[in-house]
């Protein structure tokens, strides 16, 4: 049996320009912001997203911790890491990938994303959370 909120998410997402769509039943959320952005703001909202479906273009292991703290049911991503399959399997989140990496490269192509390294050593979303945050407050203070 086919999710509706899925599919209906997944036919948003290549329709437009976006970076993810979250569905759930009428209510539908899109963001083109890039990175994990759209994912803060959205556990900073007043409005939970629990028990939506989702697709985004890239989920590493970051995305995929902060989902868990968003408590989606599923998600789609265009690219996957391997590290991101794990904790979604772990939470019990179903997933699906169309290319599944070992690790998400920055930007610039040369490395790994500043995301991605900043929760190597995170067990558990709380941490992954407050590890994102750190590095954002890094980047945003070096600019």
């Amino acid at each position: 049996m086919k999710n509706c909120d899925l599919e209906r998410a997944m036919d948003i997402f290549t329709s437009g320009d976006y970076t993810c769509v979250l569905c759930k039943g009428e209510v539908t959320l899109t963001s083109t912001e890039r990175g994990v952005k759209p994912l803060l703001q959205w556990l900073d909202g007043e409005n939970s997203v629990k028990g939506f479906s989702a697709v985004d273009k890239v989920i590493g292991r970051a995305a995929a911790f902060l989902y868990v703290l968003l408590e989606v049911n599923e998600i789609y991503a265009g690219v996957m890491s391997e590290g991101a399959a794990d904790v979604l399997s772990k939470y019990g989140i179903c997933s699906g990938y169309g290319v599944l990496v070992k690790e998400i490269i920055n930007r610039k192509g040369n490395g790994i994303c500043p995301m991605e390294q900043a929760v190597k050593g995170a067990d558990t979303p709380e941490q992954a959370l407050e590890a994102v945050q750190d590095r954002v407050r890094q980047l945003f203070n070096h600019k």
